[in-house]
């Protein structure tokens, strides 16, 4: 940030009194610009053993396959805004039965709230955002071809899951840097 969305002044990046990290300050209108993680919201859904992914039809990863997922908007709750995404991506009315994946983003500022969910039905189709939608079986996942880490962290684990007949909350951190890994926590409701 450069300049002040409420006065149009420059800002300066330093630590305000009381906090503990530089932000971007203003010291025309005193207004400190705090900046926070985005939150992506989406929905596993599920079919009998089938599972509904989207191959995307924008950047970044064009082509590659997704769970429907995108950002949270202002005023909606966050299983309200991973209903809306599914639909939006895969023309899919779905409902939603619990949160599944928890994952933490750092080195992008994000993160990612998946939500297992029931499709009400199998009328679906595309949005502006899919190339094409469709119904995977555990086997004929194109996971080679899966857009994002965090997708195919919760496929798998799902189908883990499913096996066992239990479907805990889970909790991880993805790190893009060199960072030690930090195991995925496991954790039930």
């Amino acid at each position: 940030m450069n300049y002040c969305s409420h006065c149009g002044a420059p800002l300066t990046l330093e630590i305000p009194s009381g906090d503990n990290r530089p932000r971007h300050v203003c010291r025309h209108c005193e207004t400190i610009h705090y900046q926070n993680p985005k939150m992506v919201v989406g929905c596993l859904p599920i079919w009998q053993d089938k599972i509904l992914l989207c191959r995307r039809a924008i950047e970044p990863k064009y082509g590659l396959w997704t769970l429907p997922a995108g950002f949270m908007e202002n005023g909606e709750s966050a299983d309200e805004g991973a209903a809306r995404e599914t639909l939006e991506e895969a023309g899919a009315r779905v409902e939603i039965v619990d949160l599944y994946s928890l994952i933490s983003l750092p080195d992008i500022d994000q993160v990612y709230l998946l939500y297992r969910a029931r499709l009400l039905d199998l009328d679906f189709a595309p949005g502006e955002e899919s190339l094409e939608v469709a119904l995977f079986h555990e086997h004929d996942i194109p996971w080679a071809e899966i857009a994002f880490r965090t997708v195919e962290e919760t496929l798998k684990r799902y189908f883990i899951d499913r096996r066992q007949g239990q479907f805990p909350l889970y909790r991880s951190n993805l790190y893009r840097r060199h960072t030690p890994s930090i195991p995925a926590d496991k954790s039930t409701k």
